[in-house]
């Protein structure tokens, strides 16, 4: 009798992926499968594997599509891209502001060479990104130097690492991510040009937005922006920002309350993304040239590779002036004086006696070589 062939079944780590893009948890896992957690835990680490009609109830579970994300409200999909930072259209759709491209979805793959130099592929990224980045970093900060800053920086570690960035899958999420990461780096406080508040926007609602973003964690602002904002899904989100997709959404729908407390027009989802695009396009924020940040960065890199090798010289010569000055051999540390005991004390000499009075006018009478010659007498 010939077995049946067992039901594929992915990888640990696959298998972990795949339940947490579903937002579920281990132990939800196991009530709809009918096991203990530790059975599901020790599945997703390798060491048991499901059989029989528990594998395949397994395998479906976790390859079965999912209607609509666990805890969070379904997002219709729009006939334009929506993304933070382009400009409101007379019809509220979003369309790019004059003269700058809105930032893109994630790039379905590496950027195509067509025969392009790596100057000017880097010169299409950034002119295809930064301008949405730029409003990004400023809706993430309230500082539009700093949002400058963030996204010139970005795309400098990007021309740094460009082969890496060219072949990379989403080569806009990289320089995405990267900005970010700088923008909300807690050391920018102690820097004495950013103690001081900026301007804030002029329309008074804006200014209640921006506040209302602000006071939100790091971590939730960068995950309402991402989702709400950019167009993200959930765990795309999760993935960018280093979480698991169940901490994504809690961060998501945390951050919602918080602004619907404080703003509750901004309860609705599309108005709270329709809110964050009018914020964002009403500053200026006009990035640097494409070939200024390649050369800021060049320049950058170069002053760190010349400070590196005066460090090193320097650390050569120290080691060479060390070694040439430092003891060849060993000298054995002279051993500190004790005290003799037994011995009469030293004493100054006193006067001197009737005999050493005589010896001593003795000896000074007589010559410095002795007796005087002997001289033979006449007779």
């Amino acid at each position: 009798m010939t077995r049946s062939p067992q039901t594929p079944l992915p990888g640990p780590k696959e298998r972990r992926r795949l339940r947490e893009t579903k937002s579920l948890t281990q132990a939800e896992v196991a009530t709809k499968l009918g096991v203990t957690r530790e059975t599901v835990r020790s599945w997703e680490s390798g060491r048991t594997t499901p059989r029989g009609r528990k594998r395949e109830a397994y395998a479906k579970l976790l390859t079965e599509p999912v209607s609509s994300e666990a805890g969070v409200t379904t997002r219709q999909e729009q006939s334009v891209p929506a993304l933070v930072g382009a400009a409101i259209g007379p019809g509220g759709d979003a369309a790019g502001s004059p003269g700058q491209a809105p930032l893109p979805g994630p790039a379905p793959g590496p950027l195509p060479a067509d025969g392009l130099t790596p100057a000017q592929a880097f010169d299409a990224l950034y002119a295809f990104c930064a301008p949405a980045l730029v409003r990004q970093t400023y809706l993430l900060t309230g500082r539009r130097e700093l949002a400058r800053e963030s996204v010139e920086r970005a795309f400098q570690q990007a021309w740094h690492n460009w082969p890496e960035v060219a072949m990379d899958r989403d080569p806009a999420g990289w320089v995405r991510a990267t900005a970010h990461e700088y923008a909300l780096s807690p050391w920018h406080r102690l820097r004495p040009r950013h103690r001081q508040p900026e301007p804030p926007p002029a329309d008074a609602a804006d200014r209640a937005l921006l506040d209302a973003l602000l006071t939100l964690p790091p971590v939730h602002r960068r995950t309402l922006l991402l989702y709400d904002g950019v167009g993200l899904d959930l765990p795309e989100t999760a993935a960018e920002t280093e979480a698991s997709t169940p901490a994504a959404a809690n961060r998501l729908l945390h951050a919602r309350e918080t602004l619907a407390t404080r703003l509750p027009d901004l309860a609705v989802p599309d108005v709270l993304h329709r809110r964050l695009a009018e914020l964002a396009s009403t500053e200026r924020l006009r990035p640097a040239k494409p070939r200024t940040v390649r050369w800021g960065g060049e320049r950058r890199a170069e002053r760190w590779t010349r400070a590196a090798i005066a460090f090193t010289v320097l650390l050569i010569g120290a080691t060479t002036l060390t070694l040439r000055t430092a003891p060849d051999h060993y000298e054995a540390p002279l051993a500190p004086g004790e005290t003799v005991n037994g011995l009469p004390p030293r004493s100054a000499p006193g006067p001197l006696s009737d005999e050493q009075l005589r010896l001593r006018a003795k000896l000074k009478s007589e010559t410095v070589s002795g007796p005087g010659r002997l001289v033979p007498d006449d007779r």
